[in-house]
């Protein structure tokens, strides 16, 4: 993707972008569309590099938090459009998110959230069994209630896309610095004055923090609470599988996590891991495979004669109630946040970098984000997500 080179001398910049993923490349490309000048997007190794390359891909809109709904619908038209604006092949391919329900009170709970869905214009619909089997033939119906199937949702490249997002920022005048790590920000009456790196100081009177599960230390460099930690997660793949029955919706057994979705000529697997503890670790471990193949032997058995053919492990961002960060600090004005994702940042990345710009800007967002503001957790306003895989 190529980067710009620097000298280390100080430099200027309207505001600065810390985080070269998703979320960092499409705030810098709506920002620099807007016509701010100056904006400066670091990130300390490749763009992508981080939790965004590591991404499952997918994109929906099924949550049940009305703001994460109008976040994940908004993104979905902007991947739609991907290939007008900013102009990028991404791969999207719209095989629909089948949510599988064990549990009455999953069961409950989802047809809330459809029904909230449905009022915001997202084609969810609950599903009985049967008709689950059909959309996913891997699947065994044994101990399911019921489903939750939207045809919208699906999953596309997270590397194009930043790509697309890095290329378009570029185009319209901001400069994108790799190998460029934040080391220090300085801040002096209250306000925003400069962000020292390892390849030299950068002065400017806003910063945007996009690190992702880094983005605890960002916040701390400036004297502003950010609670997010880093929780490995990982994926594998299977060999091809000529006999596939396509398309293949992202199918998630809700009670264990379990999930897949067609990745090239076979699947991609991926579950959470509930031994799993906070911290950086990104090397890949099969402690968690026993509960990966019991969760695949109990709802897609026929999988257990797939051979894999390797994985890897990623980071996500998580807060305490599973939701993200969005919003503009209150004592350190201009220290603007979009992080603690929780694992669906990725699909949430068109629509946050328009909200993010429209906070830099003064003006309101399409939907109103101040149930994210981090300072949500100094009180008992926490906003726990349901739907998260």
């Amino acid at each position: 993707m190529g980067s710009d080179t620097g000298s280390g001398a100080e430099t200027e910049a309207d505001v600065v972008v810390i985080g070269g993923g998703v979320m960092g490349t499409s705030i810098a490309f709506h920002l620099a569309e807007a016509g701010v000048p100056r904006v400066v997007l670091v990130e300390r190794d490749a763009l992508g590099s981080g939790s965004t390359c590591k991404a499952a891909g997918g994109v929906r809109a099924q949550f049940s938090d009305e703001v994460n709904i109008r976040l994940g619908a908004r993104s979905l038209e902007a991947f739609t459009r991907f290939g007008r604006r900013p102009g990028q092949e991404i791969d999207l391919r719209r095989v629909g998110y089948l949510f599988l329900l064990s549990r009455p009170e999953d069961v409950a709970a989802f047809e809330a959230g459809v029904a909230l869905q449905n009022d915001l214009g997202v084609p969810s619909r609950m599903v009985s069994v049967e008709e689950a089997r059909r959309l996913s033939p891997l699947i065994v119906p044994d101990g399911l209630l019921a489903a939750a199937f939207s045809p919208d949702d699906g999953h596309c490249t997270p590397e194009s896309v930043v790509l697309g997002y890095a290329t378009g920022a570029r185009r319209h005048g901001a400069r994108i610095l790799t190998g460029c790590e934040v080391v220090g920000i300085e801040t002096g009456g209250g306000e925003i004055r400069a962000v020292r790196t390892s390849r030299g100081r950068i002065r400017a009177p806003a910063v945007v923090c996009a690190a992702g599960a880094w983005s605890a230390a960002v916040g701390r460099m400036a004297g502003v609470d950010l609670p997010v930690e880093p929780l490995r997660r990982q994926i594998v793949f299977t060999e091809p599988l000529p006999d596939l029955p396509r398309p293949v919706p992202m199918t998630i057994d809700f009670t264990t996590s379990f999930y897949f979705h067609a990745e090239g000529e076979g699947l991609m697997l991926g579950m959470s891991d509930p031994d799993e503890r906070p911290g950086f670790l990104l090397n890949r471990s099969d402690a968690w495979l026993p509960r990966l193949t019991e969760a695949i032997g109990a709802r897609a058995p026929s999988l257990l004669n797939v051979g894999l053919t390797g994985g890897w492990a990623g980071l996500y961002e998580v807060t305490p109630d599973h939701n993200a960060l969005i919003g503009e600090d209150a004592s350190v004005p201009r220290f603007l946040y979009a992080t603690g994702f929780s694992g669906h940042g990725f699909l949430q990345g068109p629509a946050v970098g328009e909200v993010v710009r429209d906070l830099y800007l003064g003006r309101a967002p399409f939907t109103d984000v101040a149930p994210l503001h981090a300072a949500r957790f100094a009180g008992d306003a926490l906003r726990p997500e349901i739907n998260r895989v």
